[in-house]
C-alpha cells in the first residue's frame, strides 16, 4: 500500500471479544499499529509509549488501535497490566496481518524465525473518498514512535483538520479570528 490508496475495511476482535471494524470509525483518523507479541519488551515498551500520549490522541480525536497475533485473551491480559487506554486487535490467525504482507523472517539470537514487522499506519477518516493510507512507519523502533507519530500527523494537518470535524463552532471561532487579523 502506499500513501493515498484506499484501506480496505478489516474487522477484528479486540481484547474484550468485540468486533472493531475500520469503517465503524471512518469518521476519524486512525493510528493502526502492529506489534510481534503482547507483553513482550519492545512491544510494552511502544504500548506504553502510546498509552502516555494517549490524551493528546484522544483530544485531537484520533483513534488508536494496537494489532498482535495474540489471542482475546491475551490482549486482555496486556491491556489490563499496563493500563492501555485503546483497543488491542487479537489477530491469531493473521488474517490481517498477512493481508498488510507484515510475516517477517528476522533472526533471533542469530537463528531464523518468521515474525511480525512493528510496523504503523496512519489511515485518514473517511472524507467521501474512503479511509486513506496518510503514511507508514516501517521497521519501527518502539522507544519514541508515539511522540513520532503525533508529530507527524500533527505536521500534515490532520490535527488540525481532526478537531475541526469535531468541533465545528471552535473551527469557525479560529477562521473568524484569523480573518480579523
Amino acid at each position: 500500500m502506499q500513501a493515498g490508496d484506499v484501506v480496505e475495511d478489516f474487522t477484528l476482535l479486540n481484547q474484550d471479544g468485540v468486533s472493531v471494524s475500520l469503517r465503524s470509525l471512518a469518521a476519524k483518523p486512525v493510528v493502526l499499529f502492529f506489534y510481534p507479541r503482547a507483553d513482550t519488551p519492545g512491544c510494552t515498551l511502544e504500548s506504553c509509549g502510546f498509552r502516555d500520549i494517549f490524551a493528546k490522541f484522544k483530544k485531537a480525536g484520533i483513534v488508536v488501535l494496537g494489532v498482535s497475533r495474540d489471542t482475546v485473551a491475551k490482549q486482555k491480559k496486556f491491556k489490563e497490566k499496563y493500563e492501555l487506554p485503546y483497543d488491542l486487535l487479537a489477530d491469531p490467525e493473521m488474517v490481517l496481518i498477512k493481508h498488510y504482507d507484515l510475516l517477517k523472517e528476522k533472526k533471533m539470537y542469530g537463528k531464523p524465525v518468521t515474525g511480525v514487522e512493528r510496523t504503523t499506519y496512519l489511515i485518514s477518516a473517511d472524507t467521501g473518498n474512503g479511509q486513506r493510507l496518510l503514511h507508514v512507519f516501517a521497521k519501527v523502533t518502539p522507544a519514541g514512535h508515539a511522540e513520532e507519530v503525533f508529530d507527524l500527523l500533527k505536521q500534515n494537518g490532520t490535527l488540525l483538520k481532526t478537531s475541526a470535524a469535531a468541533n465545528p463552532s471552535a473551527a469557525a471561532n479560529r477562521n473568524a479570528a484569523a480573518g480579523k487579523r
